[in-house]
């Protein structure tokens, strides 16, 4: 498959689904006792206008008003040829328009009674939020909490979007042994793990991750000068996104030849570790108790301690997003919401492992968006 395209009808859905998540943004907002929410560029944006707009010290922001009329857009005149790829215009937004020399702040309060009750974007810059303050008469809280239920909860356009982005990275892991080879650094596996990261498929490379031997027990290692050895165990996480913006993220073990056995009894653990908490997944159930279905099997088998970080996040069009599979959060799993299943294990100075997939909770469990073998794959060493 071919690099995607950037522009175009798959650069977003539907301008309905954009419609039906603006109606029922604004519903949450009334449900919250808000007056608006306020939206500048970011994922959130994205997700209720289809729109990339970037921030800039000129102001962009989509006023939602909770009382159901039309929503607007506050846009710097020069940046209004950037919002064609939206579906605002299908949408019948009122746009609000500005040249330097205008107060646009004004025109986010426009409509608003003061003191007005807003929420805003978690990725509104200090630069705005500051005079958006002033003009509303009131300190506005994150819109984060507003929000999270419907980006949590994907909807079917979404979930396919998840899908094929997850049969994208997972053609690049089936080509690892392309890549994966005695004697490359990590640094030339990357990059032509990035080149295959776009070839099938993706926009670009969010990131790539190839840690081996030591560096494989650094979960968050990216690559370096390390030449990679007969013997090695190496992490390979990767992901990037498919139009329209949707991420991919999946982690499998490699081996370079056969592995020591006590490494493959080890590993055998954390395959079932994954296993387990993916088979825990279902509607109804706590995100914690995901976290648990795994964490309980590597400790029972004296592998807790080498299990140093959550289970899973949150994913759609931000990599990290909520839920996040973790201890001590209790929030109930329901239908369409998706997120990664990754434990993984860490031998600072030696070793380590994870094994990675998305999943989408279903009416009766999940469906996974990756599908590559989980065991430790012995490449040529």
């Amino acid at each position: 498959m071919g690099s995607s395209a950037t522009s175009g009808p798959s650069s977003r859905f539907p301008s309905s689904v954009y419609a039906a998540r603006l109606s029922r943004a604004a519903e949450l907002a009334r449900s919250a006792g808000l007056d608006a929410l306020l939206i500048t560029p970011g994922p959130d944006l994205q997700y209720l206008v289809g729109s990339r707009a970037q921030s800039f010290e000129r102001l962009t922001c989509l006023v939602v008003p909770a009382d159901g009329s039309t929503p607007a857009v506050v846009v710097p005149t020069l940046e209004l040829a950037g919002l064609g790829e939206s579906a605002i215009g299908e949408l019948g937004l009122d746009v609000r328009d500005w040249v330097d020399g205008v107060d646009p702040y004004e025109l986010v309060a426009r409509g608003l009674s003061a003191p007005a009750r807003s929420a805003v974007a978690d990725a509104m810059p200090a630069l705005h939020l500051v005079p958006v303050t002033a003009r509303l008469g009131t300190m506005p809280v994150l819109a984060t909490g507003v929000l999270r239920e419907l980006r949590m909860v994907k909807d079917a356009a979404e979930i396919e979007a998840l899908r094929r982005a997850g049969a994208a990275i997972d053609r690049v892991h089936a080509r690892m042994g392309e890549f994966l080879q005695v004697g490359r650094t990590e640094a030339q596996v990357g990059a032509a793990v990035t080149e295959a990261i776009v070839a099938e498929g993706h926009t670009g490379a969010e990131f790539v991750i190839v840690g081996s031997g030591p560096h494989g027990a650094d979960p968050h290692h990216e690559v370096s000068e390390r030449v990679i050895g007969r013997g090695d165990v190496v992490v390979v996480d990767i992901g990037g996104p498919v139009e329209p913006g949707y991420n991919s993220d999946s982690t499998r073990t490699y081996v370079m030849g056969e592995p020591d056995p006590e490494i493959a009894r080890q590993y055998a653990v954390l395959e079932e570790a994954q296993e387990q908490a993916v088979r825990a997944v279902r509607p109804g159930v706590s995100a914690e108790s995901v976290d648990e279905a795994a964490r309980s099997v590597l400790a029972a088998a004296g592998l807790g301690d080498a299990f140093v970080h959550r289970t899973g996040h949150g994913i759609g069009l931000s990599v990290h997003e909520e839920p996040y599979i973790v201890a001590g959060n209790g929030i109930e799993l329901v239908e369409g919401m998706a997120f990664s299943v990754e434990p993984g294990i860490y031998f600072p100075g030696q070793w380590g492992a994870r094994i990675e997939d998305i999943v989408v909770v279903t009416a009766d469990g999940c469906e996974p968006m990756n599908t590559r073998p989980h065991g430790l794959t012995v490449l040529g060493g």
